[in-house]
């Protein structure tokens, strides 16, 4: 592991980014060389999730992909830019799709959530919170114009969104795509910090910076636990029933009744 670490922030790195791959002739792609695809977000975002990035680079990572990929007007976050189209290197059937539309320079939506991650493992947490909002498909149904603009169904998450030119931030598949069970897992494990392992909920929110509360209804079988999470306090303890706990986490079981749990967090 030491070794693959050293050597990808030896080769892979180039000044302010990784890059994503090597063609067989030893030829970069995701590269400032490269005359299609020079900068790619799996590369970045996995990047910190794994720790292989340095501390003193990830700074580095996050200002590239502002720059490059995120795309504030159309609300999207790219996958790549600039889109393929006429390298000889080619990189797959992703060349086969136009230009800005899907994998191709578009939005592929599994990998914002891994950058939504990569935003909260490296504490920018009001920034990984705007951008949950930006990708969450109700907020692009609020006026007739951005209905005409999305064109698909604004209560599931799509699987991407096209940078095309022709389609500008226009939804692409809808319903089928494992992207809507990231973005759930990202709004409740790592935003609202709700663990559940086995039969034990730890709470480890990272919330935007100007909450002060939130609340869960976690069903288990037939138990209810009414979870209240108080944000930015002065000390962190966890109240089950009345009863301060021992532990930083709760211990739950089903004996059908409801149950009141107050988490205090401290800022």
């Amino acid at each position: 592991m030491a070794k693959l670490k050293h050597t990808l922030n030896t080769v892979a790195w180039e000044k302010d980014y990784y890059l994503r791959a090597f063609f067989d002739d030893g030829t970069k792609m995701g590269s400032m060389e490269s005359d299609e695809c020079k900068i790619d977000l799996l590369s970045q975002s996995f990047s910190i999730l794994t720790d292989v990035a340095e501390r003193e680079n990830i700074s580095k990572i996050l200002n590239s992909v502002e720059t490059n990929l995120v795309d504030k007007n159309l609300g999207i976050v790219k996958l790549l830019t600039p889109a393929f189209k006429k390298t000889n290197h080619v990189p797959g059937y992703i060349m086969d799709y136009p230009e800005g539309v899907r994998e191709n320079g578009g939005q592929y939506t599994h990998s914002v959530a891994w950058y939504i991650m990569a935003l909260i493992k490296s504490g920018y947490h009001d920034r990984a919170y705007n951008y949950y909002q930006m990708i969450n498909p109700v907020n692009r149904a609020y006026d007739e114009k951005s209905v005409n603009k999305y064109k698909v169904e604004p209560y599931v998450i799509a699987a991407d969104i096209y940078s095309n030119k022709n389609n500008p931030g226009r939804g692409g598949w809808t319903w089928y795509s494992g992207s809507a069970g990231w973005f759930y897992n990202v709004g409740l494990t790592e935003i609202l910090g709700f663990k559940k392992e086995d039969n034990i909920i730890r709470f480890k929110p990272s919330v935007p910076s100007g909450w002060k509360s939130f609340e869960i209804e976690y069903h288990y079988l037939e138990t209810t636990y009414k979870i209240k999470v108080n944000v930015n306090g002065t000390k962190d303890d966890i109240i089950l029933d009345g009863e301060k706990q021992d532990k930083d986490y709760i211990t739950i079981k089903n004996d059908k009744r409801i149950h009141a749990v107050v988490v205090n967090v401290k800022g």
